[in-house]
């Protein structure tokens, strides 16, 4: 049975790719890194695209358009979601991660706006009490590129946790971004956790021709580093703002990194319910 990569238009890419050779020794490891860039291109083209659309829409977008901004956000996130899925830049199980993530992360938007801990800031029509819909895409946006990349990168692990460590540490990581309005902040208690639980993990994965490695808790500081940047842009863009924002954009805490990074450790959990964690 083929695998559902073999079902988009990233596989013949890919196979052009991958068959090329250049010449040994320097040559081919500028060549794998080049690769591994289009590849984590490819991997995070549903976030890239949303995060042009939130500056381009911030300095081009008409004052006096019949639809607010926001609206536009989100009804241009779906049709870049349908437009994936019919030219087959994406497969139908991509599309479920997205969808899961959609719903964690509007919950998660309800309450956070309810509490003040950040606001959107224009009207709009297609939203839930204060959050605009688009908002929910750009949690969607995490679990998409977790998705590809993990299917892309054929990522496989040594020293992984019983899954149901992992996934009880993910539900107590979420519990906390609620709880911790009222009862003690467990945050450092649950690095700590994480710690414990994957110090010992490697993520192997296959960019060109070798397996490669680095451990798991460094591949996903990565990556909150990377959406870290992307939040900075989309404060700049006023897609949402924080209250030390109010008078003036000014960076995003590097404080933020935290909260990201356990957010990043949730959304990975919720991906391996779709593609489980195997051995190299």
């Amino acid at each position: 049975m083929p695998s559902p990569e073999t079902h988009t238009r990233f596989a013949a890419i890919r196979a052009r790719l991958e068959a090329f050779e250049p010449r040994p020794g320097l040559h081919s490891w500028i060549y794998e890194f080049a690769l591994f860039g289009f590849k984590q291109g490819w991997a995070c083209l549903f976030g890239g695209l949303m995060l042009a659309l939130l500056l381009a829409t911030f300095l081009f977008y008409p004052a006096d358009a019949p639809v607010a901004r926001y609206d536009f956000l989100t009804l241009a996130a779906l049709a870049i979601q349908i437009g994936m899925l019919w030219f087959r830049l994406e497969t139908w199980e991509e599309a479920k991660v997205i969808l899961v993530f959609h719903v964690v992360g509007t919950v998660m938007e309800l309450f956070k706006t309810t509490v003040g801990s950040w606001i959107y800031p224009e009207p709009s029509l297609l939203r839930i009490g204060e959050v605009p819909l688009f908002s929910g895409f750009m949690y969607a946006a995490v679990g998409s590129y977790i998705a590809r990349v993990w299917r892309i990168f054929d990522f496989r692990y040594t020293g992984y946790p019983p899954l149901w460590a992992s996934w009880l540490v993910a539900v107590l990581v979420y519990m906390n971004f609620f709880a911790h309005h009222w009862l003690p902040d467990i945050r450092n208690a649950l690095f700590l956790a994480l710690i414990v639980l994957f110090l010992r993990t490697r993520i192997h994965f296959t960019v060109w021709r070798e397996r490669r490695w680095m451990p798991l808790l460094l591949g996903w500081l990565l990556v909150a580093l990377f959406i870290w940047f992307a939040e900075n842009i989309g404060t700049f863009a006023r897609a949402w703002t924080y209250p030390d924002q109010a008078g003036g954009w000014s960076p995003v805490s590097p404080a933020k990194l935290g909260a990201w990074y356990l957010l990043m450790y949730i959304s990975f959990v919720l991906v391996s319910a779709v593609s489980r964690p195997r051995a190299p």
